[in-house]
């Protein structure tokens, strides 16, 4: 099998990681494309020994380490200025963040974090708690969940309410989503990809955002379908079934974000 074939099935994963780790699904695929490239241009260099996901990560983090996207000639013409902002600030995106990413998103070991972020095992588990402890500290948001299916939507409300933050409303059509947004205001929309109507947490997702601006997370059981690069896709995403550490590092990275490019 050739490394191509090996890499392939990792992809949509490391751009749910990039798009989390940069704030933007522009930014997180502009660097999934440069790893890609870096890998075609000295296949030799690509990790031996590990298994072809962790080389993968080991690459991208390479770059991310490195490189100046959004100083290149012809990238930032092409964003514009707020995505510009969020690759600036992305360098910032401190090491208990990734190390809870890496963990808590992606499910990569202690010691496979450690591998990747070039720490050992003990120092990638005081960042990981590092990053607890600043979640604790986190503002607090008014969240709303769409959601449909019951047993889903109370676990999520139970961990949302756990970090401390407010439901609003848990909306189970496009229109209930719709409805309650605009009611609330929320600081935070948690949203699964197929409604109780047929409707889409997407197209509901999007109605709510033409009115006002929120960070989203998707929820889905197909995060390959929105992972491909190919379109405007989400920038958080959770996978079904999901860990309470993934919708909690997802979230707090989600406001993360939002509250660093917050006006003063």
């Amino acid at each position: 099998m050739s490394l191509g074939q090996q890499l392939h099935p990792h992809l949509p994963f490391l751009r749910r990681y990039a798009r989390a780790l940069t704030g933007s699904q522009t930014h997180g695929d502009a660097y999934v494309r440069a790893t890609l490239e870096a890998i075609v241009a000295a296949p030799e260099e690509f990790p031996s020994g590990v298994d072809p996901r962790l080389g993968l990560y080991k690459t991208f983090h390479a770059i991310w380490s490195s490189s100046h996207l959004d100083d290149e000639p012809g990238f930032s013409g092409s964003i514009g200025q707020e995505a510009i902002a969020h690759a600036r600030l992305a360098r910032l995106t401190p090491l208990p963040r990734q190390a809870l990413l890496l963990t808590a998103l992606e499910g990569f070991t202690t010691e496979d974090a450690g591998y990747l972020i070039g720490l050992d095992t003990a120092d990638v588990e005081a960042l990981v708690e590092e990053a607890l402890e600043e979640i604790e500290a986190q503002t607090r948001a008014k969240v709303l969940i769409i959601e449909d299916e019951p047993i889903i939507a109370m676990d999520i409300e139970t961990i949302v309410r756990d970090l401390g933050h407010d439901v609003t409303a848990i909306a189970v059509t496009r229109e209930d989503a719709v409805r309650e947004a605009l009611a609330e205001r929320p600081g935070l929309v948690l949203a699964d990809i197929q409604l109780a109507d047929d409707s889409s947490g997407i197209d509901a997702v999007k109605d709510i955002l033409a009115e006002f601006s929120v960070p989203v997370i998707f929820i889905t059981a197909f995060p390959e379908r929105l992972l491909t690069g190919e379109r405007p896709e989400p920038t958080f995403l959770i996978t079904k079934p999901f860990q309470r550490s993934t919708v909690k590092a997802a979230i707090s990275q989600a406001l993360f974000f939002d509250e660093a490019t917050a006006p003063a």
